[in-house]
């Protein structure tokens, strides 16, 4: 495959940057990068261009910089909220994963982030705090806060109402109010009745 040499004018993702000299395919320059703009021909009227180019990539990469780092201040007071459905003991149905944390940070905070910035040593399979590494740039690095919590409904422990159904049947028991049965109350009012009458009585015997 026939090759050639070009000159970038823009930033290229695996390929380069502003005023880089590369090699690529002659059909890949021909019927993309010059209709796209995105190269142009090496020669010489072309190479004087090159220090315009250097100038303008040199001001790109200081804003990226700048921007990058003002990012990772940012991120680093947030907390990202995940909720996911979990099993026994807090652990998760799967993973969380960079491409979930990015989406949460758009939704969340309206922040947009690539997935591949998103570095994570291990897979989070439980509910907690994690504190993820971020890869915003080849002179930033960064933190973020992730919480995972469980959005599964926590199961009411049996035995605690096992425990208070006997107490609260017991009659009797000491701070409970027990209702007194028609055969107390009635011996109760006949008890109240003598008393009340032996008074009487004693007096009409001193007359």
């Amino acid at each position: 495959m026939a090759k050639t040499e070009v000159i970038l004018t823009h930033n290229i993702i695996g390929l380069g940057g502003e005023s880089d000299q590369v090699k690529v395919a002659a059909g890949y320059a021909r019927n993309y990068l010059f209709p796209q703009r995105l190269a142009i021909p090496v020669t010489q009227s072309n190479r004087r261009q090159m220090e315009s180019l250097k100038q303008r990539r040199a001001e790109r990469e200081a804003h990226e910089l700048n921007t990058m780092t003002d990012l990772s201040k940012a991120l680093s007071k947030l907390i990202c909220v995940i909720k996911v459905k979990t099993g026994e003991e807090g652990k998760l149905f799967g993973a969380v994963t960079a491409g979930m944390i990015a989406d949460e940070l758009k939704h969340q905070f309206d922040i947009a982030l690539d997935k591949k910035k998103i570095h994570l040593d291990h897979s989070i399979r439980a509910t907690g705090e994690y504190e993820v590494e971020l890869n915003l740039h080849a002179e930033v690095k960064g933190t973020l806060k992730v919480r995972v919590e469980s959005t599964t409904p926590i199961a009411a422990p049996v035995a605690a109402t096992v425990e208070e159904k006997p107490r609260t049947e017991k009659r009797g028991h000491r701070g409970d109010i027990v209702a007194p049965t028609i055969a107390e109350v009635k011996a109760k009012t006949e008890k109240k009745a003598k008393a009340e009458k032996k008074p009487k009585t004693e007096k009409a015997k001193d007359e």
